[in-house]
């Protein structure tokens, strides 16, 4: 079986109920990925640092019951990091987060494990929070293994849309696929939000050197780029509870495509399939509160022998 590592955050996100009470529920992008990864039947290693504290035991049991192995996790009396969540009138999220002095971005290259897997996940905060961004960036350089990256970014993090380019840039550098959200892409480089802006964009990280970039755009589905052209998926249409996890839903099935075709096989027809999975298992995490993505038997296993 192919061996997937996914190097991010797991934190704690306070979201509302309907009464307006804050409940745990555990999140954070890379730890959202690796659960999607291992619930489609993956052999999944999360990679970050679990506090001793209540959050982190309570994060531990969740990872663990998703099938997650924890081998590379880094157990800390740090506190863990929390995300308190607003939604808004179409269940979109927005976070104030709690990060400072927190086990969850305590990287360091003391502990990063050695290795290849067959493919690396990383993103979200866990890639522009220093010092350890830095350390996790020499780490991740020197894996060999196809390299997928979703910057997932947090405006109330890193205001400072500079600073956010130049730390993005230096993943992108050592990427082989990137995901994209239309809203990440419109904010980061101030575009204009329309598709043929996107698109250019797009063909920008693909002259950096990403054979792939994937960018969602909400209600209105998933669009591919590569050098050779752009394919699309429409949007399932479902009641929306939240939008939490959607985009590292997304983010699961490429790695699942990946391990199932490589790199150079997301191509034409396994392209088209992966896109439309996608969507559909975006769909479904949306429909649920919090971060909780389908599994394999949710979705069905991919035939390989239809493709």
């Amino acid at each position: 079986m192919k061996k997937v590592w996914v190097a991010g955050e797991v934190l704690v996100d306070l979201i509302p109920d309907s009464t307006g009470i804050r409940r745990p529920i555990v999140g954070g992008g890379g730890a959202n990925t690796a659960k999607a990864s291992a619930l489609l039947g993956l052999e999944t290693y999360f990679i970050d640092g679990i506090s001793n504290d209540d959050f982190g035991a309570m994060s531990r049991r969740e990872l663990l019951d998703c099938g997650i192995r924890l081998d590379f996790a880094n157990p800390s009396s740090k506190p863990t990091a929390t995300a308190e969540v607003t939604l808004d009138a179409s269940g979109a999220a927005s976070y104030r987060f709690n990060l400072t002095e927190t086990a969850t971005f305590d990287f360091h290259k003391d502990w990063l494990p050695s290795g290849e897997p067959d493919v690396l996940h990383f993103g979200t905060l866990a890639t522009i929070l220093a010092p350890g961004c830095e350390e996790l960036l020499n780490w991740a350089s020197a894996i060999a293994a196809t390299k997928v990256f979703d910057p997932n970014i947090r405006p109330s993090v890193l205001a400072d849309k500079d600073e956010y380019q130049a730390k993005v840039a230096k993943w992108l550098a050592i990427s082989d696929v990137v995901k994209f959200s239309a809203d990440d892409m419109n904010w980061l480089y101030s575009l204009s939000g329309s598709e043929s802006a996107l698109v250019a964009k797009a063909h920008d990280v693909l002259d950096k050197g990403a054979s792939l970039v994937v960018i969602t755009l909400g209600e209105n589905g998933i669009m591919a780029i590569t050098k050779e052209g752009i394919t699309k998926a429409g949007a399932e249409v479902i009641k929306v509870a939240d939008t939490v996890g959607a985009g590292d839903t997304v983010g699961a099935i490429l790695i699942e495509a990946i391990a199932n075709f490589g790199l150079t096989g997301l191509v034409h027809e396994h392209l088209n399939k992966t896109l439309s999975r996608a969507a559909k298992a975006a769909a479904i995490t949306c429909s649920r509160i919090g971060a909780k993505p389908p599994s394999i038997a949710e979705l069905g296993a991919i035939n390989l022998s239809e493709l």
